[in-house]
């Protein structure tokens, strides 16, 4: 395989989150091929050159660091499996999830015994079909993976006692509602995987609290660069955003001899770029529990805002939009789950916030370069590939290297940002 076929590989990443709904670790996905092939999310199996892709992505792009104090869990198939290059991989970091494509042969039961000797965390995908908890494999992983989407409610509530006994870490995976996510924490599971936690189902009904309506405003006056005092009438509306708007002032002139004699003030002294950013980012603080370390879905939020920024610096608009156009970026990928913190439809949203018309197009109807760069954020993350093809069709600009980069870098700030929230 020619060596720029190695760098062709795009860095997805889905969170695991842990019975608190709260972040547990994320799922790294891998992509080989190119999006001109149709081959964008081929997978090569048996072949070195596999290995080589992720030790590549632990070192080039610095996943490691990018992961912060989570884990990484990996795809291995047989090639990576009997590669010395998986000791690349540092143990403390990934775990090692061997598909069940993988035979269970006495040499792969021997290998993984090593690996886990080595420090290496080893989790495997149980078949509801065919549930034998005498297998070895069983013995030596320490995390097991159900799909429960090929699993009727009535049969998982047999298998989930079943896989209890054997003291392992039982995660389920695919889990796209919230009446799923109740079942498998009802039958012990003890992490989560899926789309349910970025879905209005698991918030279904909720109303918005005054501060939050404040918020939305607020966000849609300054999108606008309404008059600042408009923007004091809202805050004065509202005390507890008054506070917390002069407690980030404070922080943010910190070693400045001076001192805040007004809300315009200290609107003006913060600035409207920052301003905007911290009101974005109070969205999704807000709904996180009073015990969370980490807000998931403020995680979320805050890579995409940044991935799309990074992206966008790339492209050839960003030289026409200019600075206004790096923020539109960053609100796009925030704003992007709003349907999932309010429980209310995208267009619902939109109607209520008067902002521009790359943000409306992007949000709405995925159109523009914001919209196609929130395509392959999202493609990414949801391992659809033909979507991820089309959107990169339409950004030429834009390879795996430089996009795998970006999320390295984009997840580094997003966990800097929890680890000072909490």
């Amino acid at each position: 395989m020619p060596d720029n076929d190695l760098k062709d590989v795009f860095l997805g990443r889905q969170p695991i989150l842990d019975r608190k709904q709260q972040l547990f670790a994320y799922e790294l996905l891998f992509r080989s091929g190119s999006a001109e092939s149709g081959n964008f999310a081929s997978f090569i199996d048996g072949n070195q050159a596999t290995a080589t892709v992720i030790i590549n992505a632990f070192t080039e792009f610095s996943v490691a660091n990018a992961l912060g104090p989570y884990q990484g869990f990996i795809k291995v198939d047989h090639g990576l499996l009997f590669s010395d290059l998986i000791h690349a991989l540092p143990p403390h970091t990934v775990v090692l999830e061997i598909l069940d494509t993988v035979a269970q042969t006495p040499e792969m039961i021997e290998r993984c015994e090593q690996l886990r000797q080595a420090g290496y965390v080893l989790a495997i995908r149980m078949r509801p079909e065919s549930l034998d908890t005498e297998k070895a494999l069983l013995r030596i992983a320490e995390v097991i993976k159900v799909d429960i989407s090929r699993v009727e409610p009535e049969r998982l509530k047999q298998l989930a006692p079943a896989l209890k006994p054997l003291k392992k870490t039982l995660l389920a995976e695919k889990v796209e509602s919230d009446a799923q996510m109740r079942l498998c924490h009802e039958l012990g599971f003890d992490l989560f995987q899926g789309y349910y936690f970025a879905r209005p189902t698991v918030i279904q009904g909720k109303r918005l609290q005054s501060s939050e309506v404040a918020l939305l405003r607020l966000l849609g006056l300054i999108s606008q660069d309404a008059d600042t005092t408009e923007i004091e009438k809202v805050f004065k509306q509202e005390p507890v955003l008054t506070l917390n708007l002069l407690r980030l002032t404070n922080s943010a002139a910190a070693g400045m001899p001076t001192k805040i004699t007004s809300l315009r003030h200290a609107i003006t002294l913060l600035g409207r770029r920052q301003l905007l950013r911290w009101l974005q980012l109070l969205l999704y603080s807000g709904a996180a529990n009073a015990t969370s370390a980490v807000n998931p879905l403020l995680q979320l939020a805050a890579t995409r805002g940044r991935l799309m920024e990074l992206l966008l610096d790339r492209t050839p608009d960003v030289k026409e939009g200019g600075r206004d156009l790096i923020d539109q970026a960053f609100m796009v990928g925030i704003l992007s789950l709003m349907p999932t913190l309010i429980g209310s439809g995208m267009s619902e949203i939109l109607a209520q916030l008067p902002l521009a018309r790359p943000v409306l197009d992007a949000l709405g109807e995925r159109r523009g370069i914001l919209g196609d760069l929130l395509s392959l954020i999202e493609s990414l993350e949801n391992e659809e590939s033909e979507k991820a093809s089309t959107a990169l069709t339409r950004l030429p600009e834009i390879d795996a290297t430089y996009a795998n980069s970006c999320l390295t870098r984009a997840l580094t700030w997003a966990n800097n940002l929890a680890r000072e929230s909490s």
